[in-house]
Parts: C-alpha cells; structure tokens; sequence
C-alpha cells in the first residue's frame, strides 16, 4: 500500500485538534501526519508541543497568520508519501473515508481525487441552505470555466499523487486555494481526475466554522483568475 501525507493546517483549533488527530491515528493506511499552526492564539501552539507531539510526525509554525492556502503549501512541500491528503483540523471530515478517497489512485486509474459532499455517501449535517447554494454556484462557475464536470470544487478533501501536486506553483493565501489548485490541477497534461462521495459534519459559526460570504467574493475572483485569464 502506498504511504499517505496528510496535510493538516490549523488556526485556533484547540479544543477539535486531539480528536481529529486521534481518528486520523486509527486508519489503518502507512501515514505521516503533517500539522501547519497557522499563528493560532487560542492555545494550539502549546497542545501541539506537548501533549499532542508524539500523534504528529512533522509540525510546521507560521509566525504570523497567513491563511490556510500558505498553510497547505507548507505541508504539500514538506510531504514525502506517494499520496497528500488535506484534512481540516476541525470535525467536519471523517478520516474514515480515506480508504474511499485513495482507492482510484491506489487501483492506478487516478492522479487527482475530490471528495464530494453532494454525491450521496454517508451522513450528513444538515446547515445553511445560502451556504449549499454558494457552493454549487461557485462549483457551476469553476466547472463552465475549466470545462469539468465536478459536483463539490469547494471540498476539503482533495487528494493528490504527490509528484503532481507538487510540481503545481500554487500562490493563493486563504481560501482561494480551493478554485487555485482546481483549475491548475484541471490543466496538468493527462490528468484523471476523480470524485468519490464523502460524509460531512459541518460546523455552525458558533462552533468555530471560519469561512464567510468574503471567501465567496474570493472565490469567484479566483475562478476567473485561473479559469480564463491564466492558464499556468
């Protein structure tokens, strides 16, 4: 089986970060686990030096906060396994599905896996209507741009053979990343990518989730950037 980096960036996700870790420890694939402390100020810092180090193979420190699109590049250059996995700190994404997530890789059909939260696949929270409209949206507007047919460009869980991860220059801060890394990932030559139906279990703005209707703004903005005015 193939050894999997998962990249994992986090900002003041103290009281999420151990259970998150610890369900990440019991799959049962050959892993390193790579943790970005994006300048948290919530107690992160310390819970990952101490009684969280020996969970966590390589822990990256930003001095300041600088977004979770800088977070991930951090991890995706410092992963050495054949497959990078990006799993949020928080609870919304269950590492359970990661034997889902890899398996078009692994079976060699695959370079690039999205895990989508509308395809239909285990349990699901059920939130804020606006905020499934928006994702659909913008999943619409990136797809008419890039000319794909993916049902969740916003998901969490992309997954990657490493080398073709990393061979992409990617430069968005926040996120941005998500429509970034589509659309370059869209244009590697040959590329197979696949989606595979995922659980979620999302977060009200009560229990810590980040994005607002800005990072939609973003969003778009990025789309247009990397779907029609850029092609590198």
């Amino acid at each position: 089986m193939p050894k999997l980096s998962i990249v994992i960036p986090c900002y003041n996700e103290q009281d999420t970060l151990e259970p998150l870790l610890d369900a990440v420890l019991a799959t049962p694939q050959d892993k390193e686990i790579i943790v970005i402390n994006d300048a948290s100020t919530d107690g992160t810092k310390a819970l990952l030096e101490t009684k969280l180090k020996d969970r966590i193979d390589k822990l990256i420190h930003h001095d300041t906060n600088r977004g979770k699109g800088a977070a991930l590049r951090s991890g995706i250059e410092a992963a050495t396994g054949d497959i990078v996995i990006i799993q949020d700190a928080d609870l919304e994404y269950d590492p359970n599905d990661y034997a889902a997530l890899i398996a078009p890789i692994v079976e060699g059909r695959a370079d690039a896996v999205f895990g989508s939260r509308f395809q239909g696949h285990g349990p699901h929270r059920v939130l804020y209507f606006w905020h499934y409209v928006g994702n659909r949206l913008l999943t619409l507007l990136s797809n008419m741009c890039i000319n794909l047919n993916l049902s969740d460009m916003e998901t969490c869980y992309k997954v990657f053979r490493r080398e073709v991860i990393q061979s992409l220059t990617l430069e968005q801060d926040r996120f941005g990343f998500e429509p970034e890394v589509t659309a370059k990932i869209a244009r590697v030559p040959g590329i197979r990518i696949y989606e595979v139906g995922i659980s979620y279990f999302g977060r009200t703005y009560a229990e810590g989730k980040k994005i607002t209707w800005k990072d939609g703004i973003q969003a778009i903005y990025c789309i247009l950037k990397y779907g029609l005015w850029r092609r590198n």
